[in-house]
């Protein structure tokens, strides 16, 4: 999904949410979602079936914020807000217990995208399972890691020099 965003660029610039079109992804379509920063919030404005399971309830319009443990709603929200200002997608690694009381970890990419406003205001998403089986919907998810570092010593670098990110 990242590489299917990356290729939407036009010269390093962040794609326009009209720039995606499912069929370049459609065997992920049912993991895949679209969300949009509505003020204080990150709402879910398109789900795939397979989130629909996972949490156990339409996503949209639901807040993406809401899947989080409300410790960590903050944080996230922080890192989004980043992932917009700077242009880069994010993936944040998540873990969450089924009503079953299985443990399931997994992987939530956000990619920014221009809305019709012109700015960066929505996501590209993708919500993978890593591992484990959930049967029933996840409890709030609890923050694993940060693109691959743990999440008490991830932050999003924010400096780039002509789009390609130097630290």
């Amino acid at each position: 999904m990242i590489d299917y965003w990356r290729d939407r660029r036009a010269g390093g610039l962040t794609p326009a949410r009209a720039d995606i079109d499912p069929a370049g992804f459609v065997h992920l379509v049912p993991r895949v979602f679209i969300a949009a920063r509505d003020f204080a919030d990150v709402r879910f404005r398109l789900a795939g079936e397979a989130m629909i399971e996972l949490f156990g309830r339409e996503a949209a319009p639901e807040s993406a914020l809401a899947l989080w443990r409300s410790e960590h709603r903050g944080r996230v929200a922080a890192l989004l807000d980043a992932s917009l200002i700077a242009g880069e997608p994010i993936v944040l690694e998540a873990r969450g217990d089924s009503s079953e009381g299985a443990s399931l970890a997994l992987e939530m990419l956000f990619a920014p995208l221009i809305g019709p406003r012109g700015v960066a205001d929505r996501f590209l998403g993708l919500c993978q399972p890593l591992s484990g089986v959930a049967y029933g919907p996840l409890s709030p998810l609890v923050l694993v890691a940060v693109n691959g570092r743990p999440a008490e010593r991830a932050h999003l670098r924010l400096a780039a020099v002509g789009g390609r990110r130097i630290a």
